[in-house]
């Protein structure tokens, strides 16, 4: 799977929109991930809207890089009725890898911007999107044609592989 070797954080973007036929199949690799007990906690807003997409760039202060992409992607969790809660956030973190793979693979570039844990950072996009209590955000992704290019980092560290035979 050569995208998890060429994926890297790209938080500059062309000012042309992505195409909705690839937003969903980011989104439909997004929800092959796996998650414990199958309980699939996630569910997305994709936001194209500029006035919505700035005001989320507000969100953090790493947040910034969201105002100038075509579209943004925010993972939410469910917040009732899952089987395991402790685990959706394992969850979510693996199905935001899924949509940072998948757009690298569709010639996009991504950016994982962190949501949660930090509550004020929760509430205020929850409050941006207008998300009841059912759901509460996760993260932002914003996706957009890459206006940078980035190297690929070797993090392969074999100090770091413990082996007990």
């Amino acid at each position: 799977m050569n995208e998890i070797f060429q994926r890297v954080s790209i938080r500059k973007y062309e000012e042309r929109p992505v195409e909705q036929e690839k937003l969903i199949r980011i989104l439909k690799a997004a929800m092959a991930a796996p998650s414990a007990g199958n309980q699939q906690p996630w569910e997305f807003y994709i936001v194209r809207d500029k006035e919505t997409i700035r005001k989320l760039s507000e969100a953090s202060p790493y947040a910034g890089c969201a105002a100038g992409a075509p579209a943004v992607i925010v993972p939410c969790v469910r917040t009732k009725d899952l089987r395991f809660p402790s685990m959706a956030v394992v969850d979510m973190a693996i199905t935001t890898e899924h949509i940072l793979l998948e757009a690298t693979s569709l010639g996009l570039g991504a950016v994982w911007l962190g949501i949660a844990p930090e509550e004020d950072r929760v509430k205020y996009v929850n409050d941006v999107l207008g998300i009841g209590d059912r759901l509460s955000a996760f993260a932002l992704v914003p996706v957009g044609y890459p206006a940078e290019e980035r190297p690929w980092q070797d993090r392969f560290d074999e100090s770091r592989i413990h082996c007990v035979d």
